[in-house]
């Protein structure tokens, strides 16, 4: 491992690194966000990147027209405009105009590359971040063979930061430890991580009483929907559980039930920690930095956010309530119980949730 970064070789860095710290050029904001409404691009942007092993151009906004051509597993693409196309799925019918054609929304994520200031140094109790860019590579390092490249780390998931060191590319990068597993770290390169400040995380609503809160879930509308007493605060599509039992598993249908948010953790690593360089969305499933999760089932049912499809409005995941990401962090800053923002997990009993 190469040496810490002094206070004049981080100050160096960063200058000399400040045209290159992002690897697409910063994108304008043109649509506006609210978590009443359902957007199919809630931070707006003009690149999308494909979430799964590849998505069809159709000549027409539809999925009986002339199929032209593929894009592939994190290709970005650009967005032309939105179309809401009359051909559906009612679902979700929002297709977009790119080159040569229409591109359905369900497996594409809009993203942005913004930069970051870098932190100096790390808080004692680790720093949470966000990715800003489309995706960047993680990698390890071993005295024996260098550098590796470990695993792509996607726009919008979050992370635990805990150092910060020079990277392969003489710049600075922070070290990263996997919520799954304590004692396994990572690095990526820094100006691709926006630390969160606290204040960005205060309780929503911490003067409602708790149990005037209460969450409701319905499956056959694929809804969720946030009361204060009877007031609506959020009503948005969703993605529940597949009905869909695979060989040596247990289903993965939503449970339905009167049921209580009782942890919260602001990244959670879904999978089983193998992480690996060739990632395929087809045949592994390997989520770290999921964010905003709300447990409110035992055997690991959450509300969280969702950078991997935008298909809201139709079953989607292995049990859990998929919400767009800015949907989610808002759920997890209303619910209780509160989430200490210098922890992994918080723990408590807390807001009701009904899924039906």
């Amino acid at each position: 491992m190469t040496h810490k970064i002094s206070r004049r070789d981080f100050l160096k860095l960063s200058a000399l690194g400040s045209a290159n710290l992002a690897f697409l050029p910063v994108l304008h904001q043109n649509r506006s966000n609210s978590l009443s409404e359902d957007s199919s691009m809630p931070m707006g942007g003009d690149i999308a990147r494909v979430c799964v092993y590849s998505v069809s151009v159709y000549s027409q906004p539809w999925d009986e027209s002339k199929i032209l051509y593929q894009r592939y597993q994190d290709e970005l693409i650009h967005l032309y405009y939105e179309v809401e196309s009359e051909h559906g799925p009612e679902y979700n019918p929002i297709w977009y105009r790119v080159w040569g054609g229409y591109v359905h929304s369900a497996h594409l994520q809009c993203v942005r590359s913004r930069e970051n200031t870098i932190l100096y140094s790390i808080p004692e109790e680790k720093q949470l971040a966000e990715v800003t860019v489309p995706f960047t590579t993680s990698k390890r390092y071993a005295s024996y063979n260098g550098w590796t490249d470990l695993y792509r780390l996607y726009y919008q998931s979050t992370h635990w930061l805990v150092d910060v060191d020079t990277g392969p590319d003489g710049e600075p990068w922070y070290l990263i430890e996997d919520e799954l597993d304590s004692s396994y770290k990572y690095w990526a390169k820094a100006s691709h991580f926006r630390p969160i400040p606290a204040n960005e995380l205060t309780p929503i609503s911490p003067d409602v009483p708790a149990y005037e809160k209460r969450i409701e879930i319905s499956i056959a509308r694929q809804r969720l929907t946030a009361y204060e007493g009877d007031k609506i605060v959020m009503d948005t599509k969703i993605s529940s559980g597949l009905n869909y039992k695979p060989k040596g598993e247990t289903r993965w249908d939503t449970p339905t039930g009167t049921f209580n948010v009782f942890s919260k953790m602001p990244s959670k690593h879904m999978g089983d920690g193998h992480l690996r360089s060739d990632y395929n969305a087809e045949d592994y499933y390997e989520l770290p930095g999921v964010p905003w999760v709300c447990f409110f089932e035992e055997t690991g049912v959450a509300t969280h956010g969702t950078y991997w499809h935008t298909n809201f409005g139709t079953r989607m995941s292995h049990g859990c309530v998929n919400m767009r990401n800015d949907e989610a962090k808002w759920i997890f800053r209303w619910t209780t119980p509160v989430a200490e923002m210098d922890k992994m997990e918080s723990r408590g009993m807390g807001t009701r949730v009904i899924v039906s």
